[in-house]
């Protein structure tokens, strides 16, 4: 064994290399294998360790390795492989090499470990080697709400580094761009992006924030925005414009958005930047093309048809396998509707002082909110109700089942109809985008925080973190194991702390089976050792003196 202490140049720069090795012969040719690298560690821990190999048959005459100690350290895999990846995706980059730079990387690498608060992230640094593998100082809680400030501020610089650092970086811009929002519930009234309006989660009496969320048409995101909770869908579609114009410099642009995103004044706006637009028009504005004669009915087949009207393009189509949900749904709603009248009319029998008309007008509440007042309803003959279906009617409404129409202002010559439709469903990618972001791994819930720009710092760390995410769904496709349980895996990989005398550093051992596969697999390899700082994180809030007394 041997210490390798090298200079290499590179690019008109010397870099010192010290290597920890070890020497052998396979084949009559002499070989080496690097146990340790250490240049990272002072002239004087380098010198000692010389000093020992050069002297190793006669170091038990030295006192000082009595007081050599090994303790278990702290979770390295993990952090290894989320830092190799945010510098592989220019995220290192972007957030800079400065304390609030290195604080903001640590932010998003907790987020995908452990989502949690800012006290959370905290406690999970004092478990993790961050500070020793990426040179950060201490930190608490109020260090990271600082950070999110920061990140508020910065966010249009650190979003425009990325995009930039990854078309230099041989990726292609991309002429088409998915958006959609999403709503996110708050715990509380206090946050002052805070409002009342369409609430997706379903969640009665919770305020909430808008997201709107803008992708490539691979479903990577390029940026994130949060608005307040009362703001329309098609309001939040102005600023996704001038992000692709102004910020990014995008030229011949196609946005691609639902439903009620893209209406006749986002139109408008896409046409002053040249700008062109994919979007679906509703079941409603569908029958009135129809009435109107543009599109027939007939034309909905499975397979994909096109209609072109003064330049605008409807692409036609009906999914039978939707159509056959609709009708089984529509079936189901009757079988209750048809359920509840059965025990409506054994309770009248049974209670000869119930009214009858406090029944029909229950049951007809009931017909309205699954929505098949159109077609069905209830009446009364004595004191039995019955279900009334009217099957010309139920025939007219089911006619659009499974129907959707494409709607665009895109050329012939610039996409055909089978392109126009593929990237209308790619959509899906925003909704994966937002079910990770969500209510899947990463869990932008609870927010934690009431300021403005906190709120979006918050976000946009979730964001960051969906890009890492992201990459290892790509990378972990051929395995069987969930992003969550692949970093579980690596959190399970631990550096052996070694100290003797004045010396200490971290050894990391090689990991078990499937930690070392899901690090091939990424392309990344642990080093094997890493300096230790003495850095101590910890949060200004002592949780035991909080506990209460048993």
């Amino acid at each position: 064994m041997f210490v390798d202490d090298n200079v290499l140049r590179f690019r008109g720069k010397e870099y010192r290399r010290v290597l920890i090795r070890d020497s052998y012969r396979e084949n009559g040719k002499v070989k080496h294998h690097t146990i340790a690298n250490i240049s990272k560690s002072s002239d004087e821990e380098i010198e000692a360790i010389k000093f020992a190999l050069k002297h190793k048959k006669e170091l038990k005459n030295f006192v000082f390795l009595k007081e050599i100690k090994i303790k278990t350290g702290l979770s390295v895999g993990a952090i290894v492989l989320l830092e190799a990846l945010a510098r592989r995706l220019h995220i290192t980059k972007a957030l800079g090499n400065t304390r609030m730079g290195k604080l903001a990387l640590w932010q998003v690498m907790a987020r995908v470990i452990e989502q949690g608060s800012r006290l959370s992230a905290v406690r999970l640094a004092s478990q993790h080697a961050i500070c020793d593998l990426i040179g950060l100082d201490s930190f608490n809680e109020d260090d990271l709400y600082k950070n999110l400030d920061w990140l508020g501020n910065n966010q249009v610089k650190i979003e425009k580094k990325i995009f930039d650092s990854r078309m230099s970086h041989g990726n292609k811009a991309s002429n088409f761009y998915l958006y959609d929002v999403t709503s996110s519930y708050l715990e509380g009234h206090e946050n002052e992006l805070a409002d009342w309006g369409y609430n997706r989660d379903k969640k009665k009496g919770k305020m909430q924030i808008i997201i709107g969320l803008l992708t490539d048409s691979d479903g990577i995101p390029v940026s994130v925005e949060v608005f307040k909770g009362n703001t329309s869908d098609c309001k939040t579609f102005a600023s996704q414009i001038k992000k692709a114009s102004m910020r990014f410099g995008i030229k011949d642009v196609t946005m691609v958005g639902d439903r009620g995103m893209i209406k006749s004044t986002q139109i408008e706006a896409l046409g002053e930047e040249h700008f062109h637009y994919i979007t679906a028009i509703t079941r409603s504005q569908i029958e009135v093309l129809v009435r109107e004669g543009v599109i027939q009915l007939e034309l909905f087949e499975d397979k994909i048809c096109e209609v072109e009207i003064e330049g605008i393009r409807y692409i036609l189509r009906r999914n039978p396998i939707r159509a056959r949900e609709i009708e089984e749904g529509r079936e189901r709603k009757l079988a209750k509707i048809s359920g509840m009248i059965k025990e409506q009319n054994k309770y009248l029998l049974e209670h000869k002082r119930a009214k009858v008309k406090v029944a029909l007008k229950m049951m007809r509440c009931m017909i309205q909110k699954l929505k098949v007042e159109d077609f069905c309803g209830v009446y009364a003959r004595g004191r039995i109700l019955s279900i009334k279906i009217d099957g010309d009617k139920r025939e007219k409404v089911s006619q659009y089942d499974g129907c959707y129409v494409i709607k665009t202002d895109l050329s012939k010559e610039m996409a055909g109809k089978e392109e126009i439709h593929s990237r209308y469903k790619d959509l899906s990618l925003v909704e994966d985008g937002f079910r990770t972001m969500k209510t899947g791994f990463l869990d932008v819930r609870p927010v934690n925080v009431q300021k403005a720009r906190r709120t979006r710092g918050h976000v946009f760390v979730v964001m960051l973190g969906y890009i890492i995410a992201y990459e290892l769904k790509r990378l972990w496709a051929g395995v069987n194991i969930t992003i969550e349980e692949g970093i579980k895996e690596l959190v399970a990989i631990t550096a052996d702390r070694i100290k003797a005398g004045a010396i200490s550093y971290q050894q990391i051992p090689e990991p078990r089976d499937l930690g070392a596969k899901l690090l091939e697999l990424a392309g990344v390899s642990l080093p094997g050792a890493l300096p230790y700082r003495g850095v101590k994180v910890a949060t200004r809030k002592k949780l035991p003196g909080r506990r209460k007394k048993q």
